[in-house]
């Protein structure tokens, strides 16, 4: 029987899709298939693997990828703020920069931004969610947070998560103004974000290696922020400066080669997701939508 496609609601044609897969048959093999699971837990899973993998990517000789990678997955390079002759390594381009016109940001007062571009699914109230991606399947909230009393109080919060592809701009932004502190890092192994892993070990997202960040914000509280490594992602940079007032849209930091993840998640009662993000999240379907486009209103 042939794997079912993934599929996601793209914002921008309004149209359901399916989604060109990078690395697909390896994806498949490793999560789906019992002989993969060999590899997955001696190899793919383990930090050396995506350290080996992230340093062949800045290696010179990697710069020959960039031209066919462009043309096979259509990128856009008018967005980029440097020509595509000019990245010296795959990474470069990878974590490449983009104009300030190309991702304009969400400029109402009670408009939360996505923090990246992906294809993105919302849990309204967190602990009400008891199928995630797998029937019964609860969010664990606490294993993600590595913080118990913290869970306790973002429990019926609402989290949005953010998946970006290998084909997708890899920095990510602040959803909201406000003061962030530092990012602490929370240790685990790196597998696939994909959807083909996720709906078979959903708990990936709270078990991999991630950095969590406190931003203060005068009219939503705190807000959580998430950056969750995954296999084959060199490393995860943060650009910013912690205790120092940000905008909404301004650059946090940036994924170093590989599929990765950004979680936002906020206190109970503080925000509304778009109705596109409800309705395709209840049907277990991921919106592509842009860093900078609206996610959310502010309450009250």
């Amino acid at each position: 029987m042939p794997a079912a496609p993934i599929t996601f609601f793209n914002r921008l044609t309004q149209r359901i899709e399916t989604e060109a897969v990078y690395g697909e048959g390896f994806l498949r093999f490793t999560y789906e298939s019992p002989l993969g699971a060999l590899p997955l837990h001696a190899l793919v899973k383990r930090a050396a693997f995506s350290r080996w993998y992230g340093s062949r990517m800045d290696a010179p000789a990697s710069r020959a990828k960039v031209a066919p990678f462009l043309v096979t997955y259509g990128v856009d390079t008018h967005e980029f703020t440097d020509s595509p002759d000019s990245f010296r390594t795959f990474n470069e381009f990878f974590y490449r920069k983009l104009k300030p016109q190309a991702r304009p940001i969400a400029a109402g007062e009670n408009e939360i931004a996505f923090p990246a571009d992906g294809r993105h699914l919302v849990l309204p109230d967190i602990a009400a969610c008891g199928d995630f991606f797998i029937k019964g399947t609860r969010f664990d909230l606490a294993a993600l947070l590595g913080d118990a009393a913290l869970a306790q109080r973002f429990a019926h919060g609402s989290l949005l998560i953010s998946r970006l592809c290998p084909v997708d701009y890899h920095r990510f932004h602040f959803p909201f103004s406000g003061l962030p502190g530092t990012a602490k890092q929370i240790n685990g192994p790196l597998y696939s974000v994909s959807p083909i892993a996720l709906r078979k070990r959903p708990s990936i997202l709270w078990e991999n290696k991630r950095e969590i960040t406190v931003l203060r914000t005068p009219s939503l509280g705190d807000v959580l922020l998430l950056e969750v490594g995954a296999t084959c992602v060199g490393s995860i940079v943060q650009t910013y400066t912690s205790d120092a007032a940000v905008a909404k849209g301004d650059e946090k930091g940036y994924f170093r080669f590989g599929g990765s993840c950004f979680i936002t998640v906020f206190e109970p009662g503080k925000i509304r997701f778009t109705d596109d993000l409800i309705e395709h999240s209840r049907a277990g379907r991921e919106v592509y939508a842009r860093m900078g486009d609206v996610a959310a209103h502010a309450l009250g």
